[in-house]
């Protein structure tokens, strides 16, 4: 007997209990029941009423179950459900699927996605695709469902107030308005895996795949949104009197106030510069002698220059005369779109003769730059 059949059972009896004792008090004084009493026993007979039914349908409930128990040991079991990303991979080269969008929770969506199958094989891949460039992580990315055009709004200018004389009518003065629009440029990458390592349980095929995909999509995608970024920033800074091409640290000064006064007051400022900008920098001195750069005293955490963050990018120019080689602003002002996840297909048509099996990974993003005053860039001069 079930728990829950148990306590009704032990309910009901108790019910009957109370039903009795109120009878045989009736009978001890030789009388009817009384108007009260009577509605006590309808009350108490409405209560055991439920209880049987509770019961009948417990037992309904577990007669069906054992007949399924009993109709289902004459099938094969059932393939268990897909326990991780590796099964899903290893499905997909198996020919078991055709292919799979892997997706992940929205951090700041526009048009949010429910599917959040695969989260942690799409977290791999980004993660290792951010290690390659920063465009993906200093930027604000929206992830969309679809790839439809995404507008995002800006504001170029806001109201502004003055005196007004007693009597005087007030100057009208409105905001004006902006926008960018996203689209879903499609980017791809080939891996190819042997027949050998998919059907061997104890390799990583997830993390592989994820670390390969990751890479190619990677390079590529901060190689395009670098692009647009460069070609999107405002301000401009020229000069160079050391060495061909570099900056200064005057210069650095100029550009770090050459952006809008209003975007040097928001979170995520920083420079973006390739590795010969960023050896040039670690080079500067101000006018004492002392060193501009300082190394994060925090692993994990970016260096420093004249106070604001200093990012790697392979993408960005190398010092040259005539090079946007220093990108400086308030980063989070590019957006990036993603739409849907990644998605990985297979064939092992593509590479035959080598028995290996081919995964096809596609991603479709966009980039923009909500405001041109909010990011500037150096141009290398003559020496």
């Amino acid at each position: 007997m079930s728990e829950f059949v148990k306590a009704q059972a032990e309910g009901r009896n108790n019910l009957i209990a109370q039903m009795r004792e109120v009878l045989d008090v009736a009978a001890g004084e030789s009388r009817g029941l009384s108007a009260d009493e009577k509605v006590k026993i309808e009350r108490l007979e409405a209560d055991i009423e439920a209880r049987d039914a509770a019961i009948a349908t417990a037992q309904k409930v577990a007669e069906r179950e054992a007949r399924a128990v009993e109709a289902a040991q004459g099938f094969a079991p059932a393939e268990a459900r897909q326990s991780d990303d590796g099964d899903l991979l290893r499905s997909i080269a198996r020919g078991e699927m055709r292919g799979h969008e892997f997706v992940r929770e929205t951090r700041a969506a526009l048009v949010p996605s429910s599917n959040t199958v695969g989260q942690s094989f799409y977290n791999q891949v980004f993660q290792i695709a951010q290690l390659v460039g920063p465009m993906l992580t200093t930027s604000e990315v929206f992830n969309t469902a679809s790839g439809e055009s995404l507008v995002i709004p800006t504001v170029t200018a806001v109201s502004s107030a003055g005196s007004v004389a007693a009597g005087s009518a007030i100057t009208e003065s409105n905001p004006t308005f902006s926008s960018i629009t996203l689209g879903a440029e499609k980017y791809a990458a080939l891996v190819s895996v042997s027949s050998e390592l998919l059907t061997d349980a104890g390799f990583d095929i997830s993390g592989y795949i994820a670390q390969e995909l990751g890479t190619a999509l990677g390079l590529q995608a901060n190689s395009v949104l670098t692009t647009k970024l460069s070609g999107a920033a405002g301000s401009v800074v020229t000069g160079g009197t050391g060495v061909s091409g570099a900056a200064t640290y005057e210069n650095l000064i100029d550009l770090v106030y050459g952006i809008a006064d209003g975007a040097r007051v928001l979170p995520g400022l920083g420079f973006q510069m390739s590795k010969t900008g960023i050896a040039a920098a670690r080079k500067m001195k101000d006018g004492a002698g002392n060193y501009i750069w300082s190394d994060s005293a925090i692993p994990g955490q970016p260096a420093t220059l004249l106070g604001y963050s200093v990012y790697e990018n392979p993408a960005v120019a190398a010092v040259a005369t005539g090079a946007k080689s220093v990108l400086f602003g308030h980063l989070p002002s590019f957006k990036v779109r993603v739409a849907g996840g990644i998605r990985v297909d297979q064939s092992s048509d593509y590479a035959f003769n080598t028995d290996v099996v081919t995964y096809r990974g596609i991603i479709r993003l966009d980039g923009g730059l909500t405001h041109a005053t909010h990011i500037g860039y150096f141009k290398g001069g003559a020496s």
